[in-house]
């Protein structure tokens, strides 16, 4: 079972469903009787707890080369959440294979869908993401991990928003801008939009402020009563509304 899946890609929203994978190659299951098999002792298994929010998140590399197919296209994290469990399979039961896939699939899905929003822009260097695998025991520790990433979410667009206006707008170098906002805070980048250009950073798209939360939501079809998809929300996650308005995504706390 998969819940919500925070995202956000420049330009538009995509997402991959991930299913649990069988192995592919079954021989690492079961190795030929040989005096050799004995390397199998050095492996070890990381099996995710039950009963605990598996959290993958996700950080893009070397975007400052390029990746993003603009210069301009800043390093931006992504996190997945789904429930753990026997659902998962045994592959990605365990961490490695769990944090492994999600960022191959999300890689390849990357740059698969890159020319459905970006057609006259070539890719200008191949986009790499890492992984991390985080386990949270409770609904209080997750809301406050979704909590932390948009806060951050929050404060890199408001940066971004400013950084880019000086050059677009303003006219100074990106080494000028960048020296501009040193040691300046949320309130000085704010007046700095409002006095110089007449931008109230309040009125910027949602999208931008508060990013995009992918959940499921059961929806009702002609061919079938109830069927599940993904819906996308920009929002604030912080305060209760959104969690009041969504109760399934969460599970009672033991």
């Amino acid at each position: 079972m998969f819940g919500p899946v925070p995202c956000r890609l420049p330009g538009g929203i995509k997402t991959c469903i991930l299913r649990p994978v069988a192995r592919v190659f079954t021989s690492s299951d079961r190795m030929a009787k040989s005096k050799f098999e004995y390397v199998r002792n050095f492996e070890t298994d990381d099996p995710c707890l039950k009963n605990c929010y598996v959290v993958v998140r996700l950080d893009g590399r070397n975007f400052h080369k390029g990746a993003g197919g603009v210069s301009a296209a800043p390093e931006r994290s992504w996190g997945c959440i789904c429930s753990s469990g026997e659902e998962l399979g045994v592959y990605l039961q365990l961490r490695r294979g769990l944090m492994t896939h999600v960022a191959s699939q999300f890689s390849s899905s990357y740059v698969f869908y890159w020319r459905d929003y970006f057609r006259d822009q070539p890719l200008l260097y191949p986009p790499g993401f890492n992984g991390r695998v985080v386990l949270y025991p409770s609904n209080r520790n997750l809301r406050d991990y979704l909590s932390w990433r948009q806060a951050d979410c929050h404060v890199n667009n408001l940066y971004s928003t400013v950084f880019w206006t000086l050059v677009q707008k303003g006219g100074l170098t990106t080494t000028q801008a960048e020296d501009r906002l040193k040691r300046t805070l949320a309130a000085d980048k704010n007046e700095i939009l409002f006095s110089e250009f007449d931008i109230s950073y309040n009125n910027e798209p949602l999208v931008h402020r508060k990013g995009t939360t992918l959940i499921w939501e059961k929806v009702r079809s002609q061919a079938v009563s109830l069927m599940r998809r993904v819906s996308a929300h920009h929002c604030d996650v912080i305060g209760d509304e959104f969690w009041e308005e969504h109760p399934n995504i969460l599970e009672d706390d033991c």
